[in-house]
């Protein structure tokens, strides 16, 4: 099983779940299709922190590599004493399909064994096995409603892909984004997102921090006592989470029970 992609009409994907792919245990649900994993070979380009304890990751994009936003790879990571001991990890993609590189960002867990890797050993021009794209987290186009993405930390992965990929290609409708750390030394990519919402008006985006200090300004506390102040009429919206799995689990909650989001309009991605 473990270059098959088991695919389910009732079952999602998520980014940071490999046991479905590599499960050594029976598969209960026969409603399946096996297919082969697409595989290639990238190439870094960039390895630097952008944030405490965050790295982004570039990689020159192989021919015949293509992914629609919100999907993820799965890297072949080497143990720092053995590269020939590969275990797989999953990551979303940051970037969007029009991007030159694939974008990744990652952050680190010491003495991990991607996080050291990326720390130690990973340098522009190492050549990284990939397994991908994978996942089913992709933006409903089809929906009527406004759309709202609820995030911590490295959460935002995937919706930095979806929220420029679809503001690029014209979409109008209205994009709200709310994004949680801890300080404010935590927060990457915000100068760029900050960029799009001044280049395109139905973009909004709303910081918050759970830890503040005395200069921080913008709003505190967590993404899901956030939300309810900064987004009216949240029953309308269709729903994407992901991040810390606390306050997803927080937010499906929230979002189904008190919030008033119909099950097919709310979206969670498993970290």
């Amino acid at each position: 099983m473990n270059n098959l992609l088991l695919l389910s009409h009732d079952s999602e994907l998520t980014a940071h779940d490999s046991q479905l792919l590599y499960s050594k245990k029976p598969i209960k649900k026969l409603d399946f299709i096996p297919m082969p994993l697409p595989q290639y070979t990238f190439t870094c380009t960039q390895n630097r922190e952008i944030a405490h304890d965050v790295h982004e990751l570039k990689f020159s994009k192989p021919a015949g590599f293509t992914f629609q936003p919100g999907q993820f790879l799965m890297l072949d990571v080497p143990s720092l004493t053995d590269a020939a001991d590969l275990q797989p990890r999953a990551y979303s993609i940051a970037s969007t399909p029009a991007e030159e590189e694939v974008i990744i960002g990652i952050k680190i867990k010491h003495g991990g064994r991607a996080g050291e890797w990326v720390k130690q050993t990973l340098k522009p021009g190492m050549e990284v096995a990939v397994k991908g794209p994978l996942g089913v987290f992709l933006l409903k186009k089809e929906t009527i409603r406004d759309y709202l993405f609820i995030c911590t930390g490295a959460g935002i992965a995937p919706f930095r892909s979806m929220v420029k990929a679809a503001l690029e290609a014209g979409e109008s409708r209205r994009m709200d984004l709310v994004h949680g750390v801890c300080e404010q030394q935590d927060f990457f990519w915000k100068e760029e997102l900050d960029a799009l919402a001044e280049t395109y008006s139905n973009f909004h985006v709303h910081y918050t921090l759970s830890k503040p200090g005395p200069e921080w300004q913008g709003h505190t506390g967590y993404v899901q006592t956030v939300v309810p102040r900064v987004i009216e009429n949240i029953g309308e919206r269709n729903v994407y989470v992901c991040g810390n799995p606390v306050m997803a689990g927080d937010c499906k909650r929230l979002c189904l029970e008190e919030w008033g989001i119909p099950k097919e309009e709310f979206h969670m991605e498993g970290y």
